[in-house]
């Protein structure tokens, strides 16, 4: 029987899948938030169904399980705890944490009044199938929808904040102007806080705390599921994809001593991963880990990413802690039947697919394994690029292999990175060059949360400096990694904002800061910055050899040093040479790079190129 709603003339059916469970309701509110519980019935394959005579959209509902009782053998039911359905289409509010919602059974009363309730959705016509809106070697722009447009001075106010604010004509026009091919939403799913985030006054601003594989957050997406697929098919009028990033690694019940809100209270044992004694592992740092294996789990995946394929047109999705999709009993396997799943599936056979290629469990880093068919975020670009620019000794070769697709990683043929020099997870671009050290205070965490080494510098000032001479360095610095990352072969991301200097004051872990060290800044923005930023996009969108993604080899591409002379395996080796031009054979593009802090003159076939120091210029022949 297929889970979750289906309206028909006579009613609505519900259906959830608890095989353990002794007996469930379905219980419907009215508007008074009265309940009204009716038994379901259980088939032979442990899912409960009933059907409601007349209930029909905009009704809200939740669920109820009985059974035994018993957190360490993975049996949490408890009829006081109102469960979301795990399909729920949407919800009436968003979620706040309550340690009632943790109680043990028999100690917290019915939650009933703290939990949204799922709603029946109406029906709409599933839109019909085109290939996805992004173009090979393309800009992946990732977006924090709320912080986006918070500030934004020419977004309405009421709409500041949400998935529609993205579909706004001065914000598509920021996205043209970067030539961006996909934004990348973070985690737009229905979320709650973490427990320890109330007492501090804080609130979880990036969503990685899923309790709904399916409904959307209201906070936002007021709108519901119309609202994305509105703003899908603007973005897609203007040239642009979508991308979600998905959380199936983990959910918001967090560990033994999390609330009970969803599949917790339907079924602990099936929906997450347990040790031998019967405790929750915990290969994400959140709690709990799904099992991303199971087949009921399997089902519940694919249908999401179906549904959001079928109902708003995504054209691609981005896998949060990746290898959990993967991991079976042995550890991370590229064949996983989940993975295999989402390839075979006729709806999302050609969607662009993203791994985060890594997770803290064992053997949780597997940046490169994800094969064919599969992009993935590259941290060793990341890394690479930061210290050559930070001025590390003997990083010339890295560089160079970064530049050029990461054939060390990812093989010969065509290059599966995602090459990127900050994500929504350490330090700003800006950031990176005005902080050697991570500022983390508001957080809470006595500056102990967040990545201790960031790979970053501060330009001889930490922190915030009005010294013109100052931000005249910082400014070069950011220029110096925009312009390798334009220059880099593969797909690239960006974070908003960082194409004109978005700072978080230091923060690295600004998960928790729904406020103006998480919203992006736009008055305040480096308009010399930006202007930069737009003329790299130009300069690659009109550049066949700055998008490609095939691997690099000698017939393709020349190594000179600045005196236009092929570099020689000592100048490879030696630790202090920061300079290089590569050049492609064909085109005559050239990308002449000088690490160094003097300017330097490059020699090149079609005359030279005078380039400042701690600077990258691209080069074309004249036409």
């Amino acid at each position: 029987m297929k889970p979750g709603v289906s309206v028909e003339p006579s009613g609505t059916r519900f259906c959830v899948w608890s095989p353990d469970a002794t007996q469930t309701w379905l219980c419907l509110f009215d508007a008074a938030d009265r309940e009204t519980r009716l038994p379901m019935l259980r088939d032979a394959d442990g899912c409960w169904h009933v059907e409601a005579a007349g209930v029909g959209a905009g009704a809200r509902y939740g669920l109820r399980a009985d059974g035994r009782y018993d957190p360490g053998a993975g049996l949490w039911f408890d009829p006081d705890k109102l469960l979301l359905d795990p399909y729920a289409p949407a919800i009436d509010r968003a979620f706040r944490y309550d340690p009632v919602l943790a109680a043990p059974r028999g100690e917290g009363g019915d939650t009933a009044p703290l939990m949204p309730k799922g709603v029946v959705a109406a029906a709409i016509e599933p839109l019909p199938q085109a290939p996805p809106r992004f173009a090979s070697g393309g800009l992946i722009y990732e977006v924090q929808v709320r912080g986006f447009t918070m500030l934004h001075p020419d977004v309405p106010e009421a709409q500041r904040g949400t998935i529609a604010a993205l579909a706004h004509p001065a914000v598509i026009a920021h996205l043209q102007s970067l030539h961006v091919s996909a934004i990348e939403l973070m985690p737009i799913n229905a979320w709650i806080d973490e427990r320890h985030l109330g007492p501090l006054g804080l609130t979880n601003a990036w969503g990685y705390n899923p309790v709904s594989y399916f409904a959307l957050d209201p906070r936002l997406a007021p709108g519901g599921i119309a609202e994305l697929r509105a703003t899908v098919a603007a973005l897609h009028e203007a040239g642009i994809g979508v991308i979600l990033d998905m959380v199936y690694n983990h959910d918001g019940e967090s560990d033994a001593q999390g609330p009970t809100l969803s599949l917790r209270g339907l079924d602990a044992r099936g929906y997450f991963r347990h040790d031998a004694e019967g405790r929750l592992i915990n290969d994400t740092g959140t709690g709990n880990s799904i099992a991303c294996n199971a087949p009921v789990v399997r089902r519940l995946i694919v249908d999401s990413l179906r549904h959001f394929v079928a109902q708003a047109g995504v054209d691609g999705f981005r896998f949060d802690l990746g290898p959990a999709l993967g991991r079976m009993a042995d550890g991370f396997d590229p064949q996983a039947p989940l993975l295999q799943e989402m390839r075979a599936d006729p709806l999302l056979a050609d969607r662009i697919m993203i791994a985060e290629p890594w997770d803290i469990g064992p053997g949780g880093y597997q940046l490169g394994n994800f094969g064919e068919g599969w992009l993935e975020w590259n941290d060793r670009y990341r890394d690479d690029i930061r210290r050559f620019w930070r001025g590390d000794a003997g990083t010339l070769g890295a560089f160079a292999t970064r530049l050029a697709g990461s054939s060390d990683i990812f093989g010969s043929g065509q290059t599966r990175s995602v090459n990127f020099l900050a994500a929504h997870d350490g330090f700003t671009l800006a950031d990176l060059t005005a902080y050697e050290h991570r500022h983390n205070d508001a957080n809470g965490e006595q500056n102990r949360d967040g990545h201790g080494e960031n790979l970053s510098w501060n330009n001889g000032v930490e922190g915030v400096s009005d010294d013109p001479a100052v931000q005249a360095v910082r400014t070069r610095d950011g220029k110096a990694l925009l312009s390798t990352l334009f220059a880099t072969r593969g797909a690239i991301m960006l974070t908003a904002g960082d194409e004109f200097g978005r700072s978080q004051q230091g923060n690295n872990n600004a998960y928790a800061q729904d406020n103006a060290i998480g919203w992006i800044d736009w008055e305040r923005r480096n308009r010399d910055l930006e202007a930069h930023s737009f003329a790299l996009a130009a300069l690659r969108a009109e550049t066949p050899d700055l998008r490609g993604t095939a691997m690099l080899s000698d017939a393709d591409v020349e190594w000179l040093d600045e005196h236009g002379q092929a570099l020689t395996i000592g100048q490879w080796e030696d630790p202090a040479r920061r300079r290089l031009t590569l050049r492609y054979r064909a085109s005559g593009v050239a990308i002449c790079v000088n690490g160094d802090t003097e300017p330097c003159r490059f020699r090149l076939v079609d005359g030279d190129a005078d380039v400042d120091g701690r600077s990258v210029a691209l080069m074309r022949p004249a036409r």
